[in-house]
């Protein structure tokens, strides 16, 4: 039996095989979750012109000492700018947002004033610049708003369109086919049968491909039959990015994607890792399709997607640093190493104080779905001897 890849190799070989997919045009309206495929630069100053950080009014600083009266000769409000400049000895009522007017290089806020009948008076001075929002003190026109290789979020969404950008280049969301294989299996709702079981992978997977940003298809359930098997899987390879397939990828006399593969002369990467639980993952290529075979086990799927097929989503979308994204944290019980196989061990997230305590679940089997629900992290556990005791650091991914 051939060597296990060790996970970081194996990482390694599947991002070197995957390239970005083509961009598109996205409205700007519909382009949250999606990833930049080249830079998106501000139409406008942003702000387009200098204007108010608050209700007051604008004047003169050198003209705004305490004690100063000065009469009110206009107010402006946000998106309705006088038109005139202010002259010396004058001050103009300003809500927020709205347009400092020429002349003015000040705003008083109102708490800092006595108002009546058309005379203000200041009651504490402000220096040149106070309150007023300079125009392009947030980005010039022209100026990059966001870099290729950024997922956008509400934030970005908000700022690409307060810089005038109505479309963005973006990668094309990667479409998955997800293939569960098993004679066994049976949909939810259905009536079990003796020795069947529920299928829960294809869910799984389609709801994880989809929090990825990739466009997921089920196709059904595949029978423990070759011929079957065959057929559906060379239709898969020919129409989707990526194809993804649980179950019947170990050595059984009724695991046979390894042969059907093989048969569609697909280039095979790896065939086993020394990760817990998940050693019988295994990636390939088809030209220039990716086709990744999980485990059956509900939670090696759970983990192998985390650690091999959601970098590789990652990959195609053009997101620079596609690998997980650990955090560290402290573990909150003691976890003896697997001296050959690298673990990632479920548990729940709490906060202790300034600290990320990480409780491993009871129950780690790899088709404790149920118990893995409850999950808010993964523990990665690098293979070694002995064990990590409580209170001491560990990187971990998150799950929520």
């Amino acid at each position: 039996m051939a060597a296990l890849v060790a996970l970081e190799e194996a990482q390694r070989l599947v991002l070197d095989r995957i390239r970005p997919l083509e961009a598109e045009r996205v409205p700007v309206e519909r382009a949250a979750g999606r990833v930049l495929a080249e830079a998106a630069e501000s139409t406008t100053d942003l702000p387009p012109f200098p204007s108010s950080a608050m209700d007051g009014y604008a004047v003169r600083a050198a003209e705004a000492a305490v004690g100063a009266s000065l009469p009110v000769v206009a107010r402006i409000a946000a998106g309705a700018p006088t038109d005139r400049a202010l002259a010396p000895g004058e001050a103009m009522g300003i809500s927020t947002g709205g347009r400092v007017p020429e002349g003015a290089d000040a705003v008083v806020p109102i708490e800092l004033v006595e108002a009546q009948n058309g005379i203000v008076s200041i009651r504490e001075a402000v220096e040149a610049g106070a309150n007023v929002r300079g125009a392009g003190g947030d980005v010039h026109a022209g100026d990059t708003v966001l870099g290729a290789g950024r997922r956008l979020g509400a934030a970005q969404i908000g700022a690409l369109a307060a810089a005038g950008v109505h479309e963005v280049q973006c990668r094309k969301r990667p479409r998955v086919g997800i293939l569960v294989t098993g004679s066994e299996l049976r949909q939810p709702g259905e009536a079990l049968g003796p020795g069947e079981i529920y299928e829960s992978n294809g869910l799984l997977l389609a709801a994880a491909l989809a929090d990825a940003g990739a466009v997921p298809a089920q196709l059904g359930v595949v029978p423990d039959d070759e011929d079957a098997l065959r057929r559906t899987m060379e239709r898969a390879l020919l129409g989707f990015d990526m194809l993804v397939t649980s179950g019947g990828a170990s050595v059984g006399p009724h695991d046979l994607v390894r042969k059907v593969q093989a048969g569609l002369r697909a280039e095979e990467v790896f065939w086993g890792v020394a990760v817990k639980p998940g050693k019988p993952v295994a990636f390939s290529m088809r030209r220039a399709h990716a086709l990744f075979n999980l485990p059956g086990n509900p939670v090696s799927v759970l983990v192998t997607f985390e650690v091999f097929v959601r970098p590789a989503v990652n990959a195609l979308l053009g997101v620079p640093d596609p690998l997980p994204a650990y955090r560290l944290g402290t573990l909150g019980a003691a976890v003896r190493r697997n001296d050959r196989r690298h673990e990632f061990l479920r548990a729940e997230l709490r906060r202790e104080d300034e600290k990320v305590v990480l409780e491993p679940l009871v129950g780690q089997e790899s088709h404790m779905i149920a118990r893995a629900a409850t999950a808010t992290a993964l523990v990665s556990v690098e293979p070694g001897e002995g064990e990590i005791r409580a209170g001491e650091p560990v990187r971990y991914l998150t799950l929520d």
